[in-house]
């Protein structure tokens, strides 16, 4: 069966070795902060408006670095769907809530995340690719 690509858009924000998370009730798994790319927007569109819906936060679009882009099975769904995320770096100065899209937000240290009843293949990858450039040890 043909790959269909999942465009998606994630906020990366690392704090104390830690990489913040967020518990979707759906899945009933931690995934980054972001979601699906609707029809007509680009990543960084997505992101923005997705972090409102989370967390009710409005983020500047100048406050978001490009930080890599992510290629994984998306979790929970059909097994030909794959998760094309791009990634963005942001410095979390401000409290941060969960609204009513999300269970919880919370920082985890990837040791702590491997131990999870479920580990996203994407967020795995981005814990990798994070340690692999110095962001997390």
């Amino acid at each position: 069966m043909e790959k269909i690509a999942l465009p998606t858009a994630g906020l990366v924000v690392v704090d104390n070795n830690k990489l913040l998370l967020g518990y979707s009730r759906n899945k009933k798994a931690w995934y980054l902060l972001g979601g699906k790319v609707d029809q007509g927007e680009n990543s960084l569109e997505a992101l923005l408006r997705e972090i409102a819906e989370e967390t009710n936060l409005r983020l500047s679009p100048d406050s978001l670095q490009f930080y890599c882009h992510i290629s994984a099975p998306a979790y929970g769904e059909n097994p030909h769907i794959v998760m094309e995320q791009d990634c963005f770096l942001y410095k979390l100065e401000e409290e941060i809530q969960a609204s009513s899209e999300i269970d919880e937000i919370r920082f985890f240290d990837f040791d702590t995340y491997q131990k999870e009843p479920i580990q996203v293949p994407g967020v795995v990858l981005l814990y990798q690719r994070l340690i692999a450039d110095g962001y997390l040890h």
